[in-house]
């Protein structure tokens, strides 16, 4: 029999399935949920303590799994089915988390940066049209570390700081929210460890680490599908506003929406990659990264971060 992988990210909510799925152990495929079955609870926690990122489905069963993918994100981003928020944010969350992973595995596919650039723009209204919304994806932890899973979290801080700053203009926040979703394409093929603080990093790992926006960018610059503001932001997310960034950038330099995506970005990756409690981010970005960040960015994020 043959099997196609599918992304466990995709899995989520209550909607029963319409294909059998499988997991691959020493070589061998293992049915994990039936047909008639759904992802919600226990099951789909049992998967990410796991930290398994990949499933597989019979390859004759894949218009099937598309069909349950689509009704899935539909049923999410409808306002009027009742479904409560959280388990509407699981699956919008992990939908943005594949498109992310879409692309970064194949980014010279037009269709899949593009499908990733339309979601972008359905994501910016699902976050700034329901209240909770905002606290129901941050409230999903980033358990296995993944950069796909932290460009979310960072797309959805750089919304809330774009609406705090009166930023509302469609096109602006759909590239704020693509560029903030692929920041970190540059750290895709690296075999750096992020899981640990900046100033705690060997020699090698932190040069590693400066090149990873650089890389990114170079690597997309010739992509003509590729907005030239979202290639500024893998380009530009970690420079700082008083030129200490690996490319030495001032904001004056800066690509204005690269200037929100690099706050957001610090401030998440003290909560994802270093451990620092929500309630203690801000204050410790305010007096660490003194300087590197306008101080109004801290204080609306020091705000977001209250309010979940």
């Amino acid at each position: 029999m043959d099997y196609v992988s599918i992304r466990v990210s995709t899995l989520r909510g209550d909607q029963k399935i319409d294909f059998n799925a499988y997991v691959k152990i020493n070589d061998k495929m293992i049915l994990y949920l039936r047909r008639g079955d759904s992802f919600e609870g226990e099951r789909l926690k049992r998967l990410k303590d796991k930290k398994l990122r990949k499933m597989y489905i019979l390859t004759d069963e894949e218009n099937s799994y598309r069909t349950y993918l689509q009704k899935n994100i539909e049923t999410a981003y409808d306002d009027t089915t009742g479904k409560d928020i959280q388990t509407r944010a699981d699956i919008i969350q992990g939908s943005q988390q594949n498109n992310a992973e879409e692309v970064f595995e194949n980014p010279e596919n037009v269709e899949s940066y593009n499908y990733c650039k339309d979601a972008a723009g359905k994501y910016v209204n699902f976050i700034m049209s329901n209240a909770q919304a905002l606290s129901a994806v941050m409230n999903i932890e980033n358990t296995d570390k993944t950069i796909s899973h932290h460009g979310v979290t960072v797309s959805t801080l750089s919304i809330a700081l774009a609406q705090k700053l009166g930023i509302t203009d469609p096109k602006k926040t759909q590239l704020l929210t693509l560029g903030a979703l692929l920041h970190d394409y540059g750290h895709h093929h690296s075999p750096l460890n992020l899981n640990q603080p900046l100033d705690s990093m060997s020699p090698e790992d932190l040069a590693l680490w400066k090149k990873h926006p650089i890389e990114g960018a170079q690597k997309v610059q010739d992509k003509k599908h590729f907005d030239q503001t979202v290639i500024n932001i893998i380009g530009q997310h970690e420079e700082t506003i008083n030129g200490t960034g690996p490319k030495g950038l001032r904001e004056k330099d800066m690509d204005p929406l690269a200037v929100l995506v690099s706050s957001a970005n610090a401030m998440d990756r003290l909560i994802t990659f270093e451990g620092v409690p929500k309630a203690e981010a801000a204050k410790k970005l305010m007096i660490d990264h003194v300087g590197k960040h306008p101080l109004q960015h801290i204080q609306h994020l020091n705000d977001i971060l209250k309010g979940l």
